[in-house]
């Protein structure tokens, strides 16, 4: 399975385990096993190159055990069907995983321009809320 240019996953690293699934399915839905969980050992995995690896166990924390990522797909019918859509779900989230950090901000100053405006839109405000006040006879 190809994830990026760097990372390709061979079907041999992949586990499926299949269940029941709920939803769906009629006279079958008790019968047939079409629910499908993924596994993939992102952490001793050797298709994963080391600095990748570091990267995908920091982004993919709140989501592995002991180093395993675990999808699992049941919204389809059939098990063919929840195989595929679990294995491009692995594909898209190791793929947004993978990724590398976006460029770091760079502080920039208000121009004079706009700091003028937003005041002067501040005081119009004022004015509005201002002239909203009940009349006084002095």
């Amino acid at each position: 399975m190809v994830v990026t240019s760097r990372l390709r996953i061979p079907p041999g690293e992949l586990t499926e385990r299949f269940s029941r699934s709920s939803g769906p399915g009629g006279q079958g839905v008790n019968t047939a096993d079409s629910r499908v969980e993924l596994s993939f050992d992102v952490a001793r995995s050797p298709a994963v190159p080391d600095d990748l690896r570091a990267r995908l166990l920091d982004r993919l924390e709140r989501r592995l055990v002991d180093g395993v990522l675990t999808l699992a797909a049941s919204e389809h019918r059939t098990q063919l069907a929840n195989r595929r859509a679990a294995r491009e779900r692995l594909a898209s989230v190791l793929r947004d995983a993978a990724a590398p950090p976006p460029p770091r901000r760079r502080p920039t100053r208000p121009t004079r321009g706009s700091q003028e405006r937003r005041l002067a839109a501040k005081k119009r405000r004022g004015e509005t809320k201002r002239g909203r006040g009940s009349a006084r006879d002095d």
